[in-house]
């Protein structure tokens, strides 16, 4: 196994126990920085496999399909522990996480049909206010100054998540469905064809 991979697998593997930490320890204020310490940390790794992949040249298809899944996981752990204790709007993080689900079946779908459908400017914007969003949010739970910033930046991850999905949408239509144009040569030969029979 190599480095990025092994990364993309810690920061799975950090999902369970930031979730733990964050339901059980999270009242007391060590057990809340530990938390946001270990989300710092697994999105830490998000970075750093990326960085050592395309670094050492170790782009790997268990790492392709692996990594998405590893970032997914880690935001829908973290939103949903959020929501758990009464920090966040619940339907908020439905729009986000019914965004997430529906891009990736769009790509998967994409993909099983040779087409692949690389993350946007606004998904990777998205992706940052995410984390931003959710340390602010942590963090609000101790420093009352930053539940009002940390508010603000989710309502800008709802609105990058409604928009680049709608462009997810889009160019899924765009690449995928819609029915590609027939070669010069078979318009020809069916216009011909036409001709001798009128």
């Amino acid at each position: 196994m190599n480095l990025p991979n092994a990364l993309t697998l810690l920061r799975i593997f950090l999902v369970p126990v930031l979730v733990v930490v964050l339901l059980t320890r999270s009242r007391t204020e060590g057990g809340l920085f530990l938390g946001t310490a270990i989300f710092g940390l697994a999105v830490l790794t998000d970075y750093l496999d990326g960085y050592f992949a395309r670094r050492r040249n170790q782009v790997t298809k268990v790492g392709i399909l692996l990594d998405p899944i590893a970032d997914k996981l880690l935001t829908a752990a973290a939103f949903l522990s959020l929501v758990e204790m009464g920090a966040v709007p619940a339907w908020m993080v439905t729009i986000v996480l019914g965004r997430e689900f529906a891009v990736t079946g769009l790509r998967n779908i994409a993909a099983g049909r040779g087409v692949l459908i690389p993350a946007s400017g606004l998904g990777k914007g998205k992706m940052v206010s995410q984390v931003v969003a959710i340390v602010l949010l942590l963090l609000g739970r101790r420093y009352a100054v930053l539940q009002g910033p940390a508010l603000a930046v989710l309502w800008v991850v709802v609105v990058l998540a409604l928009i680049s999905g709608v462009d997810y949408f889009h160019r899924f239509w765009r690449e995928v469905l819609r029915p590609s144009p027939r070669p010069a040569s078979d318009r020809d030969a069916y216009d011909g064809s036409k001709a001798r029979v009128e």
